[in-house]
């Protein structure tokens, strides 16, 4: 019997089934979701079906399945080229979304391509350092958290909140997910702290040890902390640097400030003097970090919907998720949101 949520969300197109956009196609597809994929490449379209996923040849294969949703799951530099080629192809009321780890660009992209009035942005704050169909695995996004961005008040279309509603469904209902609801800008610059700038740190450490006279004894020394700490850096280096780039108004001056930092460091160990104040800036965020222990949940509240979903509504929620609530539940009349402690 298929999730009686996975009846409220439509028919849902993916655009690309690489790892993030095969995950989402097989959790959809396992939860009852009618989902319709495509991608780019002839094997990964065979292997998708081989899976059993519902596959189209192209996007207007795709289009023609008459998605209520549709979902680019493209690298971050082809968004621009694959809106453009679905503008005149997606049905005027479809929502068009996406699972980008930056988010003010693609909805540059998707307004330049005439598709702004019906964006809604979204980030899956999930993956691994391994790309390509054959690592996409429906448990990946399955409960994951996600952003749901919209436009900044006054610049997005006058019907945004009932499609940010029907995305907002897709992801607390089949998807099992929470949705932090916030603009663009903020988005893009907390992902910059814990997504982005994490990416180059590692990529640098990698470097270091990759141009050392020492190379060869210090990888056969590495442990753990080098293994952690260089994870991500063994992402494709393509998507990395494109990540970083279309990001580069936060990831720049977030390096600025830890290049800063690092100069405090290097003159106190020049100096012999106090590192204190450095190793325990972050003392409250250790401790809620420690043993990888999720932020503790605070207390539910239901936000009626009076008058329907409103810019009102909607800006009410962006303040709310800003502080750092999220989204648990949608109905018609009503919001369940999940308070931060």
């Amino acid at each position: 019997m298929s999730d009686p949520a996975a009846g409220r969300v439509g028919v849902v197109g993916v655009v690309g089934l690489g790892l993030v956009g095969g995950s989402l196609a097989r959790l959809l597809a396992a939860r009852g979701v009618d989902v319709v994929a495509t991608d780019t490449d002839a094997g990964t379209r065979a292997d998708a079906r081989a899976v059993g996923l519902r596959v189209a040849d192209d996007l207007a294969g795709l289009c023609a399945a008459g998605p209520d949703v549709v979902v680019l799951a493209v690298p971050l530099r082809a968004v621009r080229a694959t809106a453009v080629e679905l503008a005149p192809l997606l049905a005027d009321d479809a929502t068009l979304t996406d699972v980008g780890s930056v988010k003010g660009p693609v909805r540059a992209a998707a307004a330049a391509a005439g598709l702004g009035d019906r964006y809604v942005g979204a980030h899956p704050m999930a993956g691994t350092e391994h790309s390509g169909f054959a690592a996409s695995d429906a448990a990946l996004l399955d409960a994951a958290p996600w952003a749901v961005t919209v436009a900044e008040p006054g610049e997005g279309a006058a019907d945004e909140p009932r499609r940010l509603a029907q995305v907002l469904r897709l992801v607390t209902g089949p998807l099992a997910g929470t949705a932090a609801v916030v603009t663009d800008d903020r988005h893009d610059e907390a992902a910059a702290l814990v997504s982005h700038v994490p990416h180059v740190v590692a990529t640098q450490l990698l470097n270091a040890v990759a141009g050392a006279p020492v190379r060869d004894l210090a990888l056969g020394l590495a442990a753990g902390s080098f293994r952690d700490g260089t994870r991500v850096a063994l992402t494709d280096p393509a998507r990395t640097e494109a990540m970083v780039t279309e990001n580069a108004a936060w990831v720049a001056p977030a390096l600025r400030k830890a290049v800063r930092d690092l100069e405090v460091v290097i003159g106190a160990l020049e100096t012999n003097g106090s590192l204190h104040d450095v190793f325990h800036a972050a003392d409250d965020v250790r401790e809620l970090r420690a043993g990888g222990r999720p932020r503790p949940a605070g207390p539910e509240e239901v936000l009626p919907l009076d008058a329907g979903w409103t810019a009102g509504a909607v800006g009410d929620l962006v303040a709310r998720c800003t502080a750092g609530a999220v989204v648990v539940g949608v109905d018609d009349d009503a919001v369940r949101v999940r308070a931060a402690r």
